[in-house]
């Protein structure tokens, strides 16, 4: 009988940290390979983490632990932390919110931010979070140097019952958020409670979440008839099991209902079938003491709740302790539970991942989860580490159970199934049923286009890291059109961005490890540069121009298609086949009537495509032919009178008289003296496109005469045109224009507008005379005077070169401004010149969509997640006192401590009163304190710092009793800035 399949819950997300092993690959390497990944200390290290000396003395002190390294390092700046509330934060809270981080990257899914979500097909994502007891809490207030309002502060960043609203709150989700609290078997309830929380419709994505990392880290005290090892190794269901060892870890799983994971192209690792938990109640030896029969009833319950037999499963995941008494117990457990339903002798494989990295507390049953979905996803079974025999103490008659010596292929029955136990001091016992993945259906092929590839992170070092680990993981091969995809849906964007394009993945791979083949950049930290579209005229266009954008740039087909549809039908399809066939007559584009439409078209489609992506305009030049597209994009015409417009010109044009134009390496006032020593008739400079870049044009005998004369001595080159534009000889095309424009609306323009004629920039608004537009046919293209401008108006600005060719760009440079051009040249691939500018864009902070830039992708794939690698954070009051202690920041050692000999004050010596400090002191000195920055200025935020409603409070509260005056909590917040608060607190002073 088929399973209803509609419970079924996918784990569509990992991230974890555990000891001995840089990533999820290579612990998982470790765990086919057998290998014991707890480390033992040295005295000095032991003495260094702080631990008492008489202590490590004791004999019976065993210095071995599942050490985790990094675990002070935190990403602080990534989620808004300050540092001194990083310094306040317990380790475990700190990895958490990277480990949360990480899985939802790995899901491909946002990692902040619910418009993210609700983008991504998801509505609403929960958080159930467990960590183990605070010790850096305790060695905190042990030290007695917190006062009341600080130590609040440390519990907010300490306590368990903080930490689920915390990842919250840090990745703006808006499910359930719930700390789970059972001891050891916390995490495993806490993916019980995740379970039922999607099936009952509360949330649509559930992460799972818990860390158990002492502190410090360092070994046990072995106490006869303790469960700790005296041996310093965890031997579970082994001859030689005496106890358990503690080591440290961190993990995190996304799940999702298993139809929706589906639908959205999910990659799961596992599929959960059923979860089940209970407690022993009183029907035990002791509070402690773990009973077979609520082990027994909560794997029965989990299978029924999954509809599965015993019969089914090929693995199980225990509890594993490796103490004398709790493995016979659970071993008889399992045993009975799963041969009562149907599983035959000697069938299921049992593991125990505590034998490779110790007991890691409240993660350990995340741990032992995630190993079990790896056995059911790679159908390899790994052995029990440094197991030697079976423990006499376990009843094997009849049991299904079996303890495997050497990694081997799965040998159960199919679908592959494992069960997971995880068993809390106290009796609280939970197990889980999970199954391997679905087969993914096959997908069409991506072909052989170009994809863009974008990465960000939060500084550039971390970029560095994040682009290397992608080239190594794209080395090994992927779909590249889903690899693009799930970076584009399943990042958050940050500061510091890179693109790439490329065919194939490993072309990608080897271009991010090129420095120079992939774009970078950084988006401003006060918004995206005014952008300003660069609209370039006749002479740039050519066969197939429309391809590349076609290929390349969201939306710009229809929107070319809207465009062709506002012509004359005979003279669009001309246009259409012009723009589409790269074999059409190159001499049939040249002529102006045809040049001129298909320009407009182009570049109207192309402005059109890139304010749908959200790169809106700040302002609009155009050069020539170009200025009518700029109007038309500014609102001057409508689409309809723009094309009519523009369809008379080139008309009108195409029946002057013959022309040439020869573009001259100098400035203005020398073109116009050489123009008046050579006595050449007709020529003139009809184009200042920078101070030292001209163009003349007249009759084609004199334009070439002068080319002749001015050899050698000034640079000097023929333009493609068969007509003087610009001259007298355009002057019988003008008439035509004037009739024209009298018929159409001219509407004042939405953005500013630069003039060929004076080289001004009109405001928005501006009343645009129709004559205008007869005036720039014929007078002098003055666009170099337009760019100086518009770097007056917008000294900041970014020019897009809206069009083939990058001529406006190099102008736009050497005008001072920075520039991108759309279509850069004509290259074997041009659709990749294309993409990459849409990638320059976007790391340069533009507001483009990188979902709209990525062509959809089948599948969500797993790839490498945010490369953490944060500074070092230690509370002063928590640092070790055996020796002196430093302060840590930043990974740097900033100040040694230095013992202070205490001032002697006697009745007689009675200090005089400090001056009052000026209150920007004043508010430097408790900024500095209560956030732990340090490099401030007037404009700096006390909450993009950091700061919140309870750090204002506290702030108000020192500066009032510090003034002597009281100082509102409200208008703190309100002025936000130092030198707004300052302001506010001298008024307050002078009031007074």
């Amino acid at each position: 009988m088929t399973r209803d399949r509609s419970l079924d819950i996918a784990v569509t997300g990992i991230s974890a940290r555990f000891p001995g092993a840089a990533d999820l690959d290579a612990w998982w390497t470790a765990l086919t390979e057998g290998r014991v990944l707890t480390s033992r200390y040295e005295k000095s290290d032991l003495l260094a983490a702080g631990v008492p000396k008489d202590l490590l003395d004791d004999p019976d002190y065993v210095p071995v632990h599942g050490h985790l390294p990094d675990a002070d390092r935190f990403e602080n700046v990534l989620f808004g932390v300050s540092p001194r509330e990083a310094e306040m934060m317990d380790p475990q809270h700190r990895l958490m919110l990277e480990a949360a981080w990480a899985a939802l990257e790995d899901a491909g899914v946002p990692p902040r931010g619910r418009g993210a979500e609700r983008e991504a097909g998801t509505q609403r994502t929960a958080v159930f979070a467990s960590a183990s007891g605070s010790g850096y809490l305790r060695a905190m207030v042990a030290s007695g140097k917190l006062d009341a309002l600080t130590i609040e502060d440390a519990i907010h960043g300490t306590e368990p019952d903080f930490m689920a609203s915390l990842l919250s709150y840090k990745l703006d989700l808006n499910g359930p958020a719930v700390a789970v609290q059972t001891a050891c078997s916390s995490s495993l309830v806490a993916l019980h409670m995740a379970v039922q929380s999607l099936l009952n419709g509360d949330c649509d994505q559930a992460l799972v979440v818990a860390a158990g990392i002492p502190y410090p880290q360092a070994g046990h005290l072995a106490v006869a008839g303790g469960i700790h090892s005296a041996s310093g190794e965890c031997r579970p269901f082994d001859e030689k099991a005496d106890g358990v060892v503690a080591g440290a870890g961190v993990a995190c799983v996304v799940l999702r209902r298993l139809a929706d994971a589906e639908a959205d192209g999910g990659d799961p690792y596992g599929v959960v079938l059923g979860t089940a938990i209970n407690n022993d109640g009183a029907g035990k030896a002791g509070y402690y003491a773990p009973s077979v029969g609520g082990q027994e009833a909560v794997i029965r319950a989990a299978l029924s709740t999954a509809d599965v037999g015993g019969d089914t499963i090929g693995y199980l995941e225990t509890h594993g302790t490796g103490t004398r008494v709790g493995d016979p117990i659970e071993w008889s457990a399992a045993s009975a539970a799963l041969s009562g339903a149907g599983a035959p002798e000697g069938s299921i494989a049992v593991g125990a991942v505590k034998a490779n990295v110790g007991h890691l507390d409240n993660a350990a049953g995340l741990a032992a989860l995630i190993k079990a979905l790896l056995v059911v996803k790679t159908g390899v079974v790994p052995p029990v580490a440094g197991f030697t025999g079976l423990n006499p103490l376990l009843e094997t008659d009849g049991s299904p159970l079996y303890v495997p010596t050497e990694c081997g292929p799965w040998t159960g029955p199919e679908p592959r199934r494992a069960g997971v136990s995880s068993f809390g001091i106290g009796g609280t016992n939970v197990h889980v049923v999970v199954e391997q993945p679905p087969v993914a259906p096959a997908g069409p092929d991506s072909g052989d286009r170009a994809r863009l590839v974008l990465l960000s992170a939060a500084d550039a070092e971390a970029l560095d890291r994040s682009a290397a680990r992608l080239g190594a993981r794209l080395a090994d091969g992927a779909d590249l059109t889903d690899v693009a995809a799930t970076l584009a849906t399943g990042r958050a964007e940050l500061p510091e961005r890179l693109a790439v394009t490329g065919r194939t993945t490993a072309e990608v791979a080897r271009r991010l490890t090129r420095s120079t083949a992939a774009v970078r950049g950084s988006r401003p930290a006060g918004g995206p540069a005014p952008v300003v579209f660069a609209f370039p005229g006749q002479g740039t266009q050519y066969p197939g121009m429309a391809l590349p954008a076609a290929e390349a740039l969201p939306g710009f087909p229809a929107a070319l298609e809207q465009c062709l549809a506002a012509f004359e039908p005979a003279l669009a399809e001309r246009m259409r086949r012009a723009l589409h066939d790269p074999g059409s007559p190159a001499p049939d584009l040249a002529a102006t009537e045809l040049a001129q439409p298909v320009l407009f078209a182009f570049e109207y489609a192309a402005a059109t495509a890139l304010v749908a992506l959200g790169v809106a305009p700040a302002a609009v030049a155009g050069h020539s032919l170009g200025e009518i597209t700029a109007a038309c994009v500014a609102g001057v015409f409508d689409l309809a009178d723009a094309a009519r417009l523009v369809t008379v010109r080139g008309q009108a044009m195409q029946e002057c008289p013959q022309g040439a134009m020869l573009a001259l390496g100098c400035e203005e006032e020398r073109v116009r003296e050489l123009i008046a020593v050579s006595g050449l008739p007709g020529l003139e400079p009809v184009a200042v496109n920078s101070p030292d870049s001209c163009v003349v044009a007249g009759p084609v005998a004199a334009v070439t005469e002068f080319e002749a004369r001015l050899a050698g001595r000034i640079p000097v080159r023929r333009l493609a045109a068969d007509r003087a534009f610009h001259s007298a000889l355009v002057e019988p095309a003008l008439p035509r224009l004037t009739d024209t424009l009298a018929t159409l609306t001219v509407h004042r323009p939405s953005v500013p507008f630069a003039a060929n004629v004076t080289g001004r920039l009109f405001p928005a608004d501006s009343d645009i005379r129709p004559q205008l537009f007869v005036e720039q046919a014929r007078r002098t293209v003055r666009f170099g005077d337009a760019l100086a401008s518009i770097a007056d108006h917008l000294p900041d600005a970014l020019v897009v070169e809206v069009g083939p060719g990058r001529v406006l760009s190099a102008l736009a440079e050497a005008a001072g401004l920075s520039s991108v051009p759309l279509s850069p040249s004509r290259t074997a691939h041009p659709a990749d010149e294309v993409l990459t500018a849409l990638g320059t864009l976007w790391t340069r902070g533009q507001p483009l969509s990188p979902r709209a830039l990525c062509a959809p992708g089948r599948r969500r794939v797993h790839l490498p997640t945010y490369p953490f690698a944060g500074p070092r954070w230690i509370a002063p009051e928590a640092a070790p006192s055996t020796d002196a202690s430093r302060l840590v920041k930043a990974g740097e050692v900033v100040e040694e401590a230095v013992p202070v000999q205490e001032p002697v004050l006697t009745r007689a010596a009675k200090p005089a009163p400090a001056p009052p400090e000026d209150p920007t002191a004043l508010l430097t000195r408790l900024w500095t304190e209560l956030l732990g920055h340090c490099d401030l200025a007037a404009h700096s935020d006390f909450f993009d710092l950091g700061g919140d409603s309870l750090l204002a409070t506290r702030l108000a509260r020192r500066a009032t009793r510090e003034l002597g005056v009281r100082v509102p909590v409200r208008d703190l917040m309100t002025a936000r800035s130092l030198s707004g608060q300052a302001e506010l607190l001298t008024a307050l002073m002078t009031a007074r």
